[in-house]
């Protein structure tokens, strides 16, 4: 079993950045894919990021490009979500997900954290 914990989520203005962190506890931590997805009020849980077991492989949604960036630390047992030039859209509760092989899609997630939620302010 694999446990994830997000945490760094608050409120921002919009134009500022967050770093959102997501712990995980379990075995092989590094054996897993990571994803980033989002769900705001009203609407289905978004695809946001994804990065490979090494780290050396990511892939964003269109509307976070160049804006967002998703790392890991295999040591530490951590992901990390980079989201700078945060717009109101980006508002929303933010989940960190793990998978055997990656994918954009989060119905290929085993396993999610509990949320945390990033308020825009503008």
């Amino acid at each position: 079993q694999v446990q994830l914990v997000e945490s760094g989520g608050g409120l921002v203005q919009a134009g500022g950045s967050l770093r959102l962190s997501c712990a995980a506890s379990g075995r092989t931590f590094s054996n897993y894919a990571m994803g980033w997805f989002r769900q705001a009020p009203g609407k289905e849980r978004e695809f946001v990021a994804y990065i490979m077991w090494s780290g050396g492989s990511t892939y964003y949604a269109d509307s976070v490009k160049g804006r967002f960036t998703i790392s890991r630390d295999n040591a530490k047992n951590t992901v990390y979500l980079q989201m700078n030039s945060l717009k109101s859209e980006d508002a929303a509760v933010y989940y960190c997900a793990a998978a055997r092989w990656p994918s954009a899609s989060a119905n290929d997630y085993g396993y999610w954290g509990q949320g945390t939620q990033v308020t825009v302010s503008s």
